[in-house]
């Protein structure tokens, strides 16, 4: 018998009046018909007892049947959406419910529950009418949805057609991709079936993209997601709701972009690195493209020139920064003019400081943006700035609407420069918002290129005045092969006051000295100057090395005590000597000898002829000014060709770590290496062991020996006897004709005649003449006096005095040094004949 005969049994199975009851076998074959079935589809209990409820559905939930009864043989019952076919063939959706009909009359049968989708009566297993659910959610703004276990639509709320996908009679029966094709599908599915398979509920999943009601606009929505489980707690669905939180998400992007930018924009004291660093954090998570001029003033370090308007006078600009998520776009490089037309909104916004933006621009209404004004005083005679102009300075994308922001760059007032933002590919035009936000992220960068600009300023300066209180180039002589490497201290912390040097010194030798003055930045480089000069002043006396220290020690004791209150200062710390290390080192090239003596600083390294590295012990003397024990000197003799590097204790710092063994170590490997000459040997040692920008200042100073031989110096004994200066006078002229110098015989003869008469009249011990023939004439007289003489001004009634006065007008220097034995008086002619009396040097 048909559940047609039967209605108490269906509502017995069902407990719902206006339901339409259906019973099928294991099988599902329809073996029950009611007159609620008959009256929702049209069909007779003749015409479908006895065939396959496939028959009634449509194709592709007539392929899903066998599928579905298997699982209500597993779960016990199914409830979802299905289509049917009325009997005048038009399409019906059903809301089923399958469950086991166990009455104890023979084989497992299946009741199904049908309603009517569209009319959506009351049904257990959904708890509310639509009617009731309408009420309740018809005033909110969250969207609400129900779909059956294989994610279909059962029923929605009309707040969620806002959100895209259409009204809710649409949706029924269509699944997420069906009704937003434009919307990722799969990650949304995927917490759906998690939410059915565990019951576990999933709060405040943040799903963001376009939906097809705002395609032009990203979006962001939170969802969350619950289980609804039928009255034997099997799953029948998921319910989930869904908010708009577009804002929250935008301002907090916002302030992501803001933590950022604020990571990696000024990283240095480079206003070019700073402007890329701007353009690279707005790309492309703000804008499309990112231009940014500065002054050219600015990037000199200078302040902006102000107009007389109260605005920054519009001088050239320089492109600094560009970034495009289009590779290839061009516009103006970096370090190339960027040019715009006058009255221009980047020009405007230049002068009055103020912001621009155009929610649309029109290309018609741009062209201040895709040209510029031949041999203008801004762009430099720039080329057209369209995209398809390789060489053009302003960065208009495509033709097309576009939204652009100009920014001016200011800070502490000033106008430095300013910023472009174009959109492109993205739909939505800057709002206020977002020019909020620009005006953050370029303010940001002001402030960096502002204190770049001002570092520059005074790094250049301090550059200037250390470089130039350093030799611009080493004087030539005959003692040794000199190269020299200076590299400053990293930007981030500024100058030093390491110096060099090399002074020739009388009888063909010289001085090699380098030092480092404590400190840095100006004051340490007018420090190093003023100290170099000193240095400078007591090699003229022509004192062993460690006597010059000592002195050298005494200037800068005596200067520290001077300074009194201003060394308190922060500014009188840094410029102050005191602390500062020396290294004095005399190198004679007649007999090979080198004395040295150091004040706080390492010892040099000597590199011999066979390529052997060996470092000299050398007693560490206090820094300048500290006190201490007195300076202790060494003397060694050097073979010819052998190698000096004097440098800097910067050349082995490595941030304080190391050993000392360690670091010579170091040094002596890369000493070892061999190069094409002494001047690639320096610059390879200083880029093996210095970084690019190293915490301090490195000097390093290499001195290569070179011997005169035998054959250009003459040495001879002089009896202590008047009659004796002829031949000497003779011998010297003798010796000249060798070297084929007769053109200084005159005046070799005086010199020798006055300087051996003086050491006769005047000196005690023997008397010795030494000629040294390098790149000048030297003639020396050896006595065992210890006074040095005087240069007169004898009056023209006196009968003498007038030997050293002849001499000084008649060679180019004259001057007298000491020994332990007693003393050398010198003198030094240039070899092409000339005086050069004006220059001479009085002794001393």
């Amino acid at each position: 018998m048909g559940a047609d005969e039967n209605p108490d049994a269906a509502r017995r199975w069902t407990g719902v009046a206006d339901a339409a009851p259906v019973l099928l076998d294991a099988d599902g074959v329809i073996t029950g018909w009611t007159g609620n079935a008959r009256r929702l589809l049209a069909y007779p209990a003749a015409e479908v007892v006895g065939t396959r409820l496939a028959r009634l559905l449509g194709e592709e939930d007539a392929a899903r049947l066998p599928g579905l009864l298997a699982r209500c043989r597993d779960d016990g019952g199914w409830a979802g959406l299905l289509t049917a076919r009325r009997r005048d063939g038009l399409p019906v959706k059903l809301m089923v419910r399958v469950s086991a009909a166990a009455d104890g009359q023979g084989p497992s049968r299946w009741l199904l529950l049908m309603h009517d989708a569209d009319r959506a009566p009351a049904a257990r297993g959904w708890d509310l009418d639509r009617g009731v659910l309408e009420q309740m959610v018809a005033g909110s703004p969250i969207g609400i949805a129900i779909v059956d276990t294989d994610l279909r639509f059962v029923w929605s709320n009309a707040a969620l057609a806002r959100f895209g996908g259409g009204a809710p009679a649409s949706r029924l029966g269509m699944r997420l991709a069906d009704v937003q094709p434009g919307v990722s599908a799969e990650p949304i599915e995927a917490i759906m079936r998690r939410v059915l398979a565990t019951g576990e509920p999933v709060l405040g999943y943040e799903h963001v993209g376009r939906i097809r009601s705002a395609p032009h606009r990203t979006t962001a929505h939170m969802m969350s997601f619950n289980r609804l489980d039928d009255d034997h707690g099997r799953p029948m669905g998921v319910y989930y709701t869904v908010i708009d939180v577009t804002d929250r998400h935008r301002a907090r992007q916002r302030l992501a972009l803001l933590d950022r930018a604020g990571q990696r924009i000024g990283s240095s004291l480079d206003p070019v690195r700073t402007g890329q660093e701007l353009a690279d954090a707005a790309v492309p998570d703000f804008a499309d493209l990112v231009a940014v001029d500065l002054l050219e003033s600015v990037l000199r370090g200078a302040e902006p020139a102000p107009d007389p308007r109260g605005g920054a006078r519009a001088g050239p600009l320089r492109r600094v920064g560009h970034r495009s998520v289009d590779e290839g776009v061009p516009g103006a490089g970096v370090g190339d003019p960027a040019g715009y037309l006058p009255g221009s909104p980047p020009l405007r916004a230049l002068a009055t400081g103020r912001p621009w933006r155009e929610s649309r621009l029109d290309p018609s209404a741009g062209e201040w943006a895709s040209r510029a004004v031949p041999g203008s005083d801004v762009g430099g005679g720039a080329a057209p700035l369209r995209p398809d102009a390789a060489d053009g300075s302003a960065p208009l994308p495509d033709p097309g609407p576009h939204s652009v922001l100009v920014v001016p760059l200011r800070a502490r007032g000033v106008t430095l420069g300013v910023t472009t933002f174009f959109r492109r590919h993205r739909q939505e035009p800057f709002d206020a918002d977002d020019l909020s936000l620009a005006e953050d992220l370029v303010s940001r960068a002001a402030v960096c290129v502002d204190n770049a600009r001002r570092y520059t300023r005074e790094r250049d300066a301090a550059l200037v005045l250390q470089r130039s209180l350093l030799p611009r180039r080493l004087p030539e002589q005959d003692a040794v092969e000199v190269a020299a490497c200076y590299r400053p201290a990293d930007e981030l912390t500024g100058l030093g006051g390491d110096w060099y040097d090399l002074i020739p010194l009388s009888g063909a030798r010289v001085a090699l000295v380098v030092g480092e003055v404590p400190g840095y930045g100006i004051d340490a480089a007018a420090a190093m100057g003023r100290l170099r000069t000193a240095v400078r002043t007591l090699a003229a006396l022509d004192l062993p090395p460690d006597e010059v220290l000592a002195h050298l020690d005494d200037l800068v004791a005596r200067a520290d005590g001077e300074e009194g209150a201003a060394a308190e200062s922060p500014a009188g710390r840094d410029a102050q000597q005191v602390g500062s290390g020396c290294l004095y080192v005399v190198y004679d090239p007649v007999d090979g000898r080198c004395a040295m003596a150091a004040a706080g600083h390492p010892a040099p390294a000597v590199v011999l002829p066979d390529g052997d590295v060996r470092f000299v012990d050398l007693p560490q003397g206090p820094a300048l000014g500290t006190g201490g024990p007195p300076f202790e000197a060494v003397e060694l003799c050097l073979p010819d060709g052998s190698t000096l590097a004097l440098h800097t204790d910067g050349l082995l710092a490595r941030g304080g770590q190391g050993a000392p063994e360690a670091d010579r170590d170091r040094l002596r490997r890369a000493l070892e290496r061999q190069a094409a000459s002494l001047e690639l040997r320096c610059r390879a040692l200083i880029d093996a062991l210095v970084p690019d920008r190293p915490h301090d200042d490195v000097a390093l100073l290499m001195a290569r020996t070179r011997r005169l031989g035998a054959e250009r110096v003459a040495e001879w004994e002089v009896p202590a006897d008047p009659a004796a200066v002829a031949d000497a006078r003779r011998t010297a002229s003798r010796r000249l004709a060798e070297w084929g110098l007769e053109e200084l015989a005159f005046t070799t003869e005086l010199v020798v005649s006055e300087l051996v008469t003086n050491a006769i009249r005047h000196a005690d011990g023997p008397i010795r003449v030494r000629l040294l023939r390098g790149r000048t004439l030297v003639c020396e007289v050896y006595d065992g006096g210890a006074t040095a003489p005087h240069l007169r001004h004898p009056r023209t009634t006196d009968e003498g005095g007038r030997g050293l006065l002849l001499v000084s007008r008649f060679t180019r220097r004259w001057g007298t040094r000491f020994t332990p034995e007693g003393k050398i008086i010198w003198a030094e002619q240039p070899l092409d004949g000339g005086a050069d009396g004006d220059d001479g040097e009085g002794g001393g």
